[in-house]
């Protein structure tokens, strides 16, 4: 259902054009609350459940505004927490593609892709273009900023896997060497966090919660 049917515009009566930049915008937000319902893969502490997309999302932006000291140089942390809660509203649409799923991340780019122009296009031009310039620069990584939004969306789950009895890691039977690799833009985008993930692999393989390889 869309916004303009259900939720009455302010100034709008029966009958009347309805604002339609702020149409957009009720439209695009009510929009976003489906990520709630995206399933990932990781558990939440405790093991209760699996993780959403928005939380996820709401995390590792949290993770932003403590970590950013970590990056490889100064950056706009103010950017890094709008991508971080931008960079999965593409799910809504294409889904959340495990990571280590290689069938699954053959057309990831498509759908996601696709899922972009229906979602930032329920915006205004002005509005929508600039979420998805955000949403594009996170996906291409050559920003300082976007490098240390890459960075954190992997430190996340990570954390969540190694504080959850291995999660993800121990379902998957994942080995230390694919993980690692997952985790490899930390390196360049927050240098000060790779020692962390090092000492967090170690720990993993020595609990059983990553096979050595």
């Amino acid at each position: 259902m869309s916004v303009s049917s259900s939720i009455p515009v302010s100034g709008q009566k029966d009958g009347e054009c309805p604002n339609e930049r702020l149409n957009g915008q009720l439209e695009f937000l009510l929009a976003l609350d489906r990520l709630k319902g995206v399933e990932r893969r990781n558990p939440v502490l405790g093991g209760a459940r699996r993780e959403n997309s928005a939380e996820h999302s709401w995390h590792a932006a949290l993770l932003a505004l403590f970590l950013a000291e970590h990056a490889a140089g100064p950056v706009d942390v103010c950017r890094v927490v709008q991508m971080l809660l931008l960079h999965d509203v593409i799910e809504i649409d294409a889904g959340d593609t495990f990571c280590y799923d290689v069938a699954a991340n053959r057309d990831k780019a498509e759908r996601e892709l696709a899922a972009a122009d229906r979602i930032f296009g329920l915006l205004a031009a002005d509005q929508g273009g600039e979420l998805r310039a955000l949403w594009e620069e996170f996906e291409h990584g050559d920003t300082p900023e976007s490098r240390l939004a890459n960075s954190l969306d992997r430190f996340q789950p990570l954390l969540m896997n190694f504080n959850a009895e291995g999660g993800t890691w121990r379902e998957y039977d994942l080995a230390r060497s694919q993980v690692e690799a997952r985790m490899a833009p930390i390196r360049e985008g927050a240098p000060g966090l790779w020692p962390i993930v090092e000492r967090v692999l170690d720990a993993a393989c020595e609990r059983g919660y990553l096979r050595r390889d």
